[in-house]
């Protein structure tokens, strides 16, 4: 970068990396992207894509890049949520890495192994333990996160159409939660917080009728105390 000053430091610096969660919420059970290491260390084992951040690089390009680079995902809207820096977390040399997650359309996002992983897959988040480096961790980290985000504000674009049945969202909740909701309750908590409001079309559903349609007045935060507006959240 033209004009960038040169420093030379007495101390050691440590490394600096980005790692992606990516959820995958369609149907049930929510799942995880994740990429096989082609490379030591940890070679052959399952971890979430991420990498190096270069030294002219914005962190979120840096994630977007080894998102892409990693696993052919991209146009994915990314969240930093937490800073993992144990000495220890990598065995190669002092690293600290900044975590970011996102929620997508599993069916949108098809993925192709890239760069340095061997193979990329979806994985039903409660099957993927053992992952490599602090991976366990940072993968459970963002779960809480996610939750916690989803009981105060909208999930994110690109998951619902426009309109939809209100049973559609609640299967969508109940992904990305991972147990089960009552629906009077549901209904209730969604229309009170003003997150949803009645469409005034309705869909057929064949010998079965017709369903009301809802949709979202508006991406923003709920009025919401620490607990959100769904119990348990």
């Amino acid at each position: 970068m033209p004009g960038r000053m040169t420093y030379t430091y007495r101390h050691p610096r440590p490394a600096l990396t980005v790692d992606c969660v990516v959820f995958g919420a369609d149907e049930p059970p929510l799942r995880v992207l994740l990429v096989r290491r082609a490379a030591p260390p940890y070679r052959g084992m399952w971890a979430l894509p991420g990498g190096f951040v270069g030294v002219d690089e914005p962190l979120e390009e840096a994630a977007r890049r080894e998102l892409e680079e990693e696993t052919g995902v991209r146009g994915v809207c990314l969240e930093q949520f937490h800073t993992f820096g144990a000495p220890d977390r990598d065995p190669r040399e002092r690293v600290v890495s900044v975590a970011h997650y996102a929620l997508v359309n599993l069916r949108d996002h098809p993925v192709r192994a890239g760069s340095d992983a061997r193979e990329a897959a979806w994985f039903p988040v409660r099957e993927a333990r053992g992952l490599a480096f602090d991976h366990d961790t940072i993968l459970e980290k963002a779960r809480r996160r996610l939750r916690s985000t989803v009981g105060c504000r909208p999930p994110g674009p690109g998951l619902l159409p426009t309109a939809f049945p209100l049973a559609r969202l609640k299967r969508l909740y109940e992904t990305v939660l991972e147990r089960p909701l009552e629906t009077r309750r549901f209904r209730t908590a969604m229309l009170k917080t003003g997150i949803v409001e009645v469409c005034d079309e309705v869909r057929s559903q064949g010998a079965r009728g017709t369903v009301r349609l809802y949709r979202f007045k508006a991406l923003k935060a709920a009025p919401c105390d620490r607990q959100g507006f769904l119990p348990g959240t």
